[in-house]
């Protein structure tokens, strides 16, 4: 029996899965414009699992103009429509009528300080570094995760409930949720401002 790091064992061993624990989850994420994005596809996920949205990304990113919200925030009628048509997403209108409410919402917020101080300020501004050997350890939600899906529904954005908020959380590295004996926890550790 070695000592072996073993990486999180929820992303199983699909090459895409692997790739995204490997490079992109639980990273530090301050660009609004990016937050915004996982938030968006965070939503898409309620009800779904990860993988299948990961694996439609670019076709969601094709169909929302790069997730730019300046351009989506002017979506009407025809481009929902024309979005319910696109077999590349999910064609949920509910789904997409938010994203272009939360288009205009994330417009208003980051003119009023920024989209990005908003979301860390539900941790201070730093990411919570979590130990956990093993993923029953591992909330779906928490206080933090509650106060932010209060406030994001406060604002107008929906599909954002406190468990969607943790997911949301984990995958922009607001919470280290990598186990401990996952190699990268160490290394999200050290990408963390000091405190």
């Amino acid at each position: 029996m070695t000592d072996t790091p073993q990486s999180c064992t929820w992303c199983g061993t699909d090459p895409l899965y692997v790739a995204y624990h490997d490079t992109e989850w639980g990273v530090p994420e301050y660009d609004s414009r990016a937050l915004w994005e996982k938030l968006v596809l965070d939503g898409f996920q309620a009800g779904l699992s990860w993988i299948t949205i990961l694996r439609k990304r670019d076709a969601f990113r094709e169909c929302f103009e790069g997730f730019d919200p300046e351009r989506v925030a002017t979506w009407g009628e025809a481009q929902v429509a024309k979005a319910l048509q696109n077999p590349g997403i999910i064609r949920h209108r509910g789904k997409i009528e938010a994203t272009v409410t939360g288009a205009r919402r994330y417009l208003e917020i980051e003119a009023d300080g920024g989209f990005s101080p908003f979301i860390w300020s539900f941790v201070n501004g730093r990411p919570i570094q979590n130990d956990f050997a093993g993923m029953a350890q591992v909330p779906t939600r928490t206080a933090e995760s509650e106060a932010m899906s209060k406030a994001l529904k406060k604002q107008g954005f929906k599909f954002c409930g406190p468990v969607i908020t943790y997911a949301f959380m984990q995958a922009c590295g607001l919470v280290n949720d990598h186990m401990t004996g996952c190699p990268r926890h160490a290394e999200i550790r050290a990408l963390s401002p000091a405190g």
